[in-house]
């Protein structure tokens, strides 16, 4: 097996004879085989030791095949585990590594990478070895990893690292994004909105930031590339764009994750308001929440009546005020 795999080649041909003969003494499978009688016996030995054949004892031993998803099950699942453990290990290096190269060297500050592809494999890396936070910048139109794609999001979420993150209006516009958006959420995901975001960004840990360089009006021009940047004052500073966007954006409240109010909102009355408040318009609110327009009034004129107030810049104001976000 030093190829890695659980059976060489002679215990596999062995084993499938063995299968279609059902059961065999080793002079039987020698001969189908065409292995000499000491061969026959030493593959035997090790089937039986790998859990695939079981014997029945006699002057001359019957040998039977067993199920190959029970023998091998463990072995396989405990080789995934010993490649995931290694995967992590590699990219965890591959971070210390390059944070320490930025320390003795300013041209690993910033790092160039080019390619869809690339940059997808770099965010999922960076996610997988993440420890404590994970900031974004979600812009319309993502260079190389749609919402929906982001899976490692979720094994980051269960290993207690915080996401926080600020969606362009225009992607909560998007067909399927709030979707997506609130699996994120009940997950652990803070979610808020703002009109417009000057960049893409990622920044893990507070110690490596990714920023794609191509403008929007450039998105069909060649492949994306992207900065990665270490620690030092560009990264201070990308960490100041994002605080300072974090306390001027609305929180998005998804009907899953929001308590019971004591005046009287729901869940559903609350997504809709957090959409009101971050200016989506009425058209895009009716078709994510799969109601007409009418409704989407009617419900906007009842929180202003809780609220006492006859228009909608007065419900946000008394929205803020009252914590209902």
């Amino acid at each position: 097996m030093h190829d890695g795999s659980m059976l060489d080649a002679r215990e596999e041909q062995a084993y499938r004879l063995l299968v279609g003969l059902s059961v065999a003494r080793s002079a039987e499978l020698a001969e189908v085989a065409k292995l000499s009688q000491q061969e026959a016996d030493e593959v035997l030995q090790r089937l039986q030791a790998k859990g695939l054949v079981a014997v029945q004892p006699g002057e001359e031993p019957v040998f039977r095949p067993l199920p190959p998803d029970v023998a091998l099950g463990t072995t396989l699942l405990r080789r995934q585990e010993s490649l995931e453990s290694a995967r992590k290990t590699v990219a965890s290096l591959s971070e210390e590594f390059r944070a320490s190269a930025s320390r003795r060297d300013a041209h690993h500050l910033v790092e160039v990478i080019v390619g869809a592809t690339a940059l997808r494999d770099r965010l999922r890396d960076l996610q997988n070895s993440a420890r404590e936070e994970i900031l974004w910048f979600c812009r319309a139109n993502p260079l190389a990893m749609p919402g929906a794609e982001n899976t490692e999001e979720y094994g980051a979420l269960s290993r207690g690292v915080r996401y926080r993150a600020i969606y362009e209006r225009a992607l909560l516009e998007t067909p399927g994004e709030l979707d997506t958006i609130a699996e994120g959420v009940s997950w652990g995901e803070e979610a808020r909105t703002l009109a417009y975001l000057p960049v893409r960004l990622a920044i893990v840990d507070r110690a490596t930031a990714i920023c794609p360089l191509v403008r929007d009006d450039e998105l069909g021009i060649g492949e994306p590339t992207a900065a990665v940047i270490g620690r030092g004052q560009l990264l201070d500073a990308l960490l100041a764009l994002f605080e300072t966007h974090w306390e001027q954006a609305t929180p998005v409240r998804l009907q899953s994750d929001a308590a019971p109010d004591p005046e009287g909102l729901d869940d559903s009355e609350r997504f809709l308001l957090s959409l009101v408040v971050a200016g989506v318009p009425d058209k895009s609110i009716a078709s994510q929440l799969g109601i007409s327009r009418r409704t989407v009034q009617r419900r906007l004129d009842r929180m202003m009546s809780l609220a006492g107030v006859d228009t909608r810049t007065g419900l946000a104001f008394q929205a803020a005020r009252r914590d209902w976000l």
